[in-house]
């Protein structure tokens, strides 16, 4: 099954995980989805990601829980594939007054708004994470 946006399914498996209450789960594996679960376990906000299996690879999230309830509160997706969102380092987003994180596609790599602030680069916005 193909899908046109990989990113968007794994921000609503993530969500539809944390919702029902689930402590890990899987999905196809891709570079660029390691790479934002290796940012949100940085952050804090899964607890571990493992990729497994030998020629379909599984990229397996175990999810970080606080008094019964998911420690990420939201995720948005914000560029699409029909339409991109570019900002400047001087125009990164605050997510939720900075409590927030959000996730740029540099030239760098992939990297947090703060991050990303600190390297003087800009990029693609990807997602909101609070």
């Amino acid at each position: 099954m193909s899908l046109s946006d990989p990113i968007a399914d794994m921000l609503t498996r993530i969500r539809n995980a944390g919702k029902a209450g689930q402590t890990q789960f899987s999905l196809p594996c891709s570079k660029e989805k390691v790479a934002i679960a290796e940012l949100l376990k940085s952050n804090g906000y899964i607890k571990d990601c493992s990729v497994s299996g030998d020629t379909i690879k599984e990229l397996i999230i175990e999810l970080k829980y606080k008094d019964g309830k998911s420690v990420i509160e939201g995720l948005q997706r914000v560029s699409k594939p029909s339409r991109r969102q570019y900002v400047g380092a001087a125009e990164i987003p605050r997510v939720q007054g900075g409590l927030g994180v959000a996730v740029l596609s540099t030239s760098k790599g992939l990297m947090t708004g703060r991050q990303a602030k600190q390297e003087h680069v800009g990029g693609e916005v990807l997602c909101y994470v609070w």
